[in-house]
C-alpha cells in the first residue's frame, strides 16, 4: 500500500446479505470476508469500507484514515497531540483479522476516528484474552 485511504466502518445485521449488496453498490469483490466481518478495498477513490456485526444496523461504527506505515501513524499522533486532542493509542492490537498500530480521537460530536497502519493479517477478529483497552475498536466506549 503506497497511499492513505479513507476508512468507514458500518454496522450490518447480516454479513452475507451485506456483502452481496455492497458488491453491487461498489462494483468490486470484497478483499476479506469472515463470519462477523467483511472488507472492501477501493482504489479510486482510495477507501476501505468494512462491514461489522453489532451496533445499530445501518449506522456508522467509526471513521478513519489508514496510513501506509506505522511511522506515518506516529507522525500523525504527534501532530494531533500538538493540536491539544486526547488520543487513545494501541500498538500491536489484533482487530478485524489484522494486526495494527493505531490511535483513536473523537470529533466535537463524539464520532470516533481511527488513525492506523496494518502490520499484518491475523486469524482472529480480536484476541480472546485481550485487555479491555486493547480490544477491537476499544475506543467505542
Amino acid at each position: 500500500m503506497s497511499q492513505r485511504a479513507f476508512h468507514v466502518s458500518l454496522y450490518v445485521t447480516d454479513i452475507p446479505a451485506a456483502v452481496e449488496r455492497y458488491r453491487r453498490i461498489l462494483g468490486v469483490e470484497p478483499a476479506k470476508v469472515r463470519p462477523e466481518y467483511a472488507k472492501f478495498e477501493l482504489a479510486d477513490p482510495p477507501a476501505v469500507v468494512s462491514l461489522n456485526l453489532g451496533g445499530a444496523p445501518g449506522t456508522v461504527g467509526h471513521l478513519g484514515i489508514r496510513h501506509p506505515g506505522t511511522a506515518d501513524v506516529a507522525t500523525e499522533l504527534v501532530r494531533v497531540r500538538r493540536e491539544g486532542l486526547e488520543a487513545l493509542t494501541q500498538s500491536g492490537v489484533t482487530c478485524c483479522y489484522a494486526t495494527s498500530d493505531k490511535f483513536w480521537v473523537r470529533d466535537a460530536d463524539g464520532m470516533r476516528w481511527e488513525v492506523y497502519a496494518n502490520t499484518g493479517d491475523a486469524d482472529a477478529y480480536v484476541l480472546p484474552n485481550a485487555e479491555p483497552e486493547t480490544k477491537c475498536c476499544a475506543a467505542s466506549g
